[in-house]
């Protein structure tokens, strides 16, 4: 009894967090959920989260060209997910990108000579994600692997997924990764978006 009161005591202290600051004026947005927003009315408004959840892994030094392609993203009705844009001081980061994987709709690889090349967390990444896309049904898209520029994918991937590159012509291969991922969109939720 006594976890569910602090359960319940916690989620008072965020109501009353939501409330206040909505009250100022302010939106405040719960990934994964959706935003509070204060309406003409004096009263709260909430308009839930359905965009597509793209998560973003890159290797640290294709950054800048991440962080365009989430721009792209976004731009076009997707909520990215870039660990340098989401994650907050102090959070937990292997779990927060663990959780962040699971929810996605849709995980973008980009690969590129650094990338491939290198060990580190963009690997992790790579590794949870195809253990999460093994318990998809076979036809589902999740990884969704992009070429920077050019380079070799990695052959347990491009012998059983195809690829897209965003070279030379950037606005051509965003096309087509925005096809996948509204594909893996639909197959989730049975319905097109």
């Amino acid at each position: 009894m006594s976890a569910r009161l602090d359960i319940e005591r916690a989620n008072g202290r965020v109501l009353k967090i939501v409330r206040e600051s909505v009250d100022r004026g302010l939106t405040v947005e719960i990934e994964g959920l959706g935003a509070f927003r204060p309406d003409d009315r004096g009263g709260y408004l909430f308009e839930p989260q359905n965009r597509p959840r793209v998560f973003v892994a890159y290797a640290a030094e294709d950054l800048k060209q991440a962080r365009r392609l989430c721009a792209s993203l976004e731009q076009s009705g997707c909520a990215p997910w870039l660990d340098k844009d989401k994650l907050l001081p102090g959070q937990n980061w292997p779990r927060a990108l663990e959780r962040a994987i699971e929810n996605a709709d849709a995980f973008i690889a980009c690969f590129s000579p650094r990338s491939t090349a290198k060990r580190g967390q963009f690997q992790c990444e790579l590794r949870y994600a195809l253990d999460c896309a093994r318990q998809l049904p076979l036809d589902h898209l999740f990884v969704i692997p992009v070429r920077l520029e050019p380079c070799s994918v990695p052959r347990r991937i491009a012998d059983q997924v195809q690829y897209v590159d965003l070279f030379p012509d950037w606005d051509r291969g965003l096309k087509r990764v925005l096809r996948a991922v509204r594909r893996s969109v639909s197959l989730t939720t049975g319905s097109p978006h």
